[in-house]
C-alpha cells in the first residue's frame, strides 16, 4: 500500500481537499507538511496523539513534517469545538507551555534524520511581529464577512456569543499556512476534523495571494468511544502525555481497558502494527475476547511509543503485582505510580504500631470493633499477605523500601500508608 492507501485502511482520513491531486503529489515527490498544536496547557494529551502520529507516518514514508507550536494563536484561543470563550492566558504562561510542548513533540518526531528531519516552528515568530494595519490591509481584505460567518466554528457560536478575538482566529491560522507555504514550500496541512474550516481558510488565503498555487488539506476523524463517553477522559480527568500528570501505569491502564468494540479501531489509529498483525489481533478478539490480546498489544505499543520501553516494563510489572496480590515485589517508585489515587495516611513515626490501631487511625476501619472483625474475617492484607492475628504489630519488616505499607481491605480497597 502507498501512504494514502494505508491511511484509508486505518480510517485516518476524514476529509481531503483533492485526494487524486494529493496522491499524485505524494507519489511524485517528498513534500513538506505541517500540523499545529496550540499550547493551552503545560502538556499535550492523548487527544493530540493522533495528529502527532500522522506527522510521524508521513516522516516514515520519507516526507518532511513540521510541527507548529501556536505561541501566538494559543494566546487568542481556537473557538473550534468550544461552546464558550476560552480563558486568555498571559504571554509568559503561553511561552512556557510552548517550550514544554516542543520537548514532548521531540519524542515522536525525528529531528536528527539525515534525509528528512522534522522541524519545529512557533507562529509567534511571525504573528507576534505583525502590526494591525498590515494585518487588516494584507490579510483581512482576503476574507469576506459572509465567508467567515459561514464557518461552522463561527456559526455554532453565534447564539451563545463569540468575541472578535476568537472570530479572528481562523484568519491568524491562515497566516501560518501562507507563511509556511512561502518560506518552507509546505504543500499540506493536516489536523483534527474540527480544523477543517481553519485549513480551508488557509488554502483560500494561499489561492488569493499566490498565482497558480496548489496546496492541500487533510483532516483526521474525531476519535469516539462505542459507549458514547468522551475519548481520552477518565474519572481522574484527561490522559496526559506528561508522565508527571498521568503516570505510565495509568496511561497503560487506559489502553488495556479499551472496549472490545473500539480496540481494533484504536490499533489502526495509534499503533504502527502492520495490516496483517492488526487483522490477526482482530480475529483473536472475536474468537477469545477473554484473553484481551488486542488490548494488551494496544497498551504495550502505545505506552512504549509515548513513555519508552522501561516505563512500559514498570507499568506491566505494577499491573501484574496488583493482579496477583504480590505487592512486595514493587519498588517505592512503582508504588507511587500504582497507588497514586488510593486513600493514603501519613504515619509520622516509624515506631511499631498495632494493626488494629493503624486501621482505625488511617480510617480503613471505622472503629476498633470493626477492625477486629475485619482481621478475624480475613479481610485485611498487608503488602499482599493476609493477616488474621488480632495482636499483629507492624514493624520495619512491613515497610517497602522503609517508606510504604500497602493495606488492602476486602477484594479491591487499597490504602497507602506513608512513613
Amino acid at each position: 500500500m502507498n501512504l494514502l492507501e494505508d491511511l484509508q485502511f486505518r480510517g485516518l482520513i476524514n476529509q481531503i481537499t483533492d485526494e487524486e491531486g494529493l496522491n499524485k503529489l505524494l507519489e511524485d515527490e517528498k513534500i513538506n507538511l505541517y500540523c499545529g498544536f496550540d499550547p493551552t496547557a503545560n502538556s499535550l494529551h492523548i487527544g493530540h496523539l493522533l495528529p502527532i502520529l500522522m506527522l510521524r507516518r508521513f516522516q516514515l514514508a520519507g516526507h518532511h513534517p513540521i510541527a507548529l507550536v501556536g505561541g501566538a494563536t494559543g494566546m487568542i484561543g481556537d473557538p473550534s469545538g468550544k461552546k464558550a470563550e476560552r480563558t486568555l492566558n498571559s504571554t509568559d504562561t503561553v511561552a512556557n507551555w510552548s517550550n514544554q510542548i516542543k520537548s514532548q513533540l521531540s519524542r515522536f518526531l525525528n529531528f536528527e534524520a539525515k534525509e528528512n528531519p522534522a522541524q519545529l516552528v512557533n507562529n509567534y515568530d511571525w504573528i507576534g511581529k505583525l502590526d494591525l494595519i498590515t494585518f487588516l490591509r494584507d490579510i483581512g481584505k482576503n476574507f469576506g464577512l459572509n465567508y467567515m460567518l459561514a464557518k461552522e466554528t463561527v456559526q455554532s457560536r453565534i447564539e451563545s456569543g463569540i468575541s472578535f478575538t476568537e472570530f479572528s482566529y481562523v484568519i491568524l491560522q491562515s497566516i501560518d499556512f501562507l507563511k509556511l507555504y512561502e518560506e518552507k514550500n509546505v504543500r499540506l496541512q493536516i489536523g483534527g476534523s474540527d480544523q477543517w474550516g481553519n485549513i480551508t481558510a488557509g488554502l483560500e488565503l494561499i489561492r488569493k495571494s499566490k498565482e497558480n498555487a496548489k496546496a492541500f488539506g487533510l483532516t483526521i476523524p474525531l476519535v469516539t468511544k462505542a459507549d458514547g463517553t468522551k475519548f481520552g477522559k477518565t474519572e481522574g480527568g484527561a490522559i496526559w502525555l506528561d508522565p508527571e500528570k498521568t503516570t505510565p501505569y495509568e496511561f497503560y491502564q487506559f489502553w488495556i481497558n479499551t472496549d472490545d468494540r473500539d480496540v481494533v479501531k484504536y490499533l489502526k489509529y495509534f499503533t504502527f502494527l502492520s495490516r496483517e498483525e492488526i487483522e490477526q489481533l482482530e480475529q483473536e478478539t472475536k474468537e477469545a475476547p477473554e484473553k484481551r490480546a488486542a488490548q494488551k498489544a494496544l497498551g504495550e505499543e502505545v505506552t512504549k511509543l509515548v513513555h519508552g520501553e522501561e516505563a512500559l516494563k514498570q507499568a506491566m510489572k505494577i499491573t501484574e503485582a496488583l493482579f496477583s496480590g504480590n505487592i512486595k515485589e514493587l519498588t517505592g517508585a512503582e508504588i507511587v505510580q500504582g497507588f497514586k489515587d488510593v486513600p493514603s495516611y501519613e504515619h509520622r513515626t516509624k515506631e511499631e504500631i498495632g494493626l488494629i490501631d493503624l486501621l482505625v487511625a488511617a480510617k480503613i476501619s471505622p472503629s476498633k470493633r470493626q477492625a477486629r472483625e475485619d482481621i478475624s474475617n480475613g479481610a485485611i492484607y498487608i503488602n499482599g499477605d493476609r493477616v488474621t492475628d488480632l495482636q499483629y504489630i507492624l514493624s520495619e519488616k512491613d515497610r517497602i523500601e522503609d517508606q510504604f505499607t500497602i493495606i488492602r481491605r476486602g477484594k479491591k480497597k487499597y490504602y497507602l500508608i506513608k512513613y
